[in-house]
């Protein structure tokens, strides 16, 4: 049989969110808000609903991010984070024939799209917060970047990768209507970008062999 003290300490257990450290803390509420983001929309974004959904204070989400524009950004930086190291990752994988141009396409389209990066970014900017995005926009240079081999062409590259962001966001944004009215199929922007991306890879292709028959044996 249970004792008194046993039985406050179960209740305890159960009533109260485990301590955490500040990074592990931050993190919950990162990914907290990212929910948020796909099940509600941006709007829903707040420092008291990402409280409430960890089961912190509305103190405590400010000690870790200042403002409601301090956690857009450290949001905005999680997510760029997150999409570019995985884009990095499909982008070695498809110089090893192991992804194909139009998945990577695929891969960069719903992070936009499905995952909410297309809708966080213009939330923030409607609300003033361009600031904001400056992680996502750092996260994608550093993408660029890493992703870059020596005897790249860096602008054929820039551009491509601005290219390739600027459809997606569009997409994510407009994509539905405008491609309904115009009379192609919804996965049209998808198609563009996968051929884009196709002849790209191709090209890189062929300047590798060039490369090589001009070192020799």
């Amino acid at each position: 049989m249970a004792t008194e003290a046993s039985k406050i300490i179960e209740f305890k257990d159960v009533g109260m969110p485990r301590r955490l450290s500040p990074e592990a803390s931050r993190m919950a509420a990162l990914e907290a808000a990212r929910d948020l983001l796909l099940e509600a929309g941006p709007q829903a974004v707040t420092l008291k609903a990402v409280a409430g959904r960890i089961g912190r204070t509305h103190a405590n989400l400010l000690h870790h991010f200042g403002s409601a524009s301090g956690l857009q950004r450290a949001l905005a930086a999680y997510m760029g984070n997150n999409i570019c190291s995985k884009i990095a990752e499909a982008v070695v994988q498809m110089r090893g024939g192991v992804v194909t141009p139009h998945e990577l396409a695929d891969l960069i389209f719903d992070h936009f799209d499905r995952e909410g990066a297309g809708a966080l970014a213009s939330w923030m900017l409607l609300s003033g917060n361009e600031d904001a995005l400056d992680p996502i926009v750092e996260a994608i240079h550093k993408l660029v970047d890493e992703i870059a081999e020596e005897g790249d062409d860096a602008t054929s590259l820039h551009e491509l990768t601005l290219e390739m962001v600027l459809m997606a966001l569009g997409d994510a944004l407009l994509g539905g209507p405008l491609s309904s009215s115009l009379g192609l199929p919804r996965e049209a922007g998808r198609q563009i970008a996968g051929r884009k991306l196709a002849a790209s890879f191709d090209e890189w292709q062929a300047q590798l062999k060039r490369q090589v028959y001009e070192a020799g044996p």
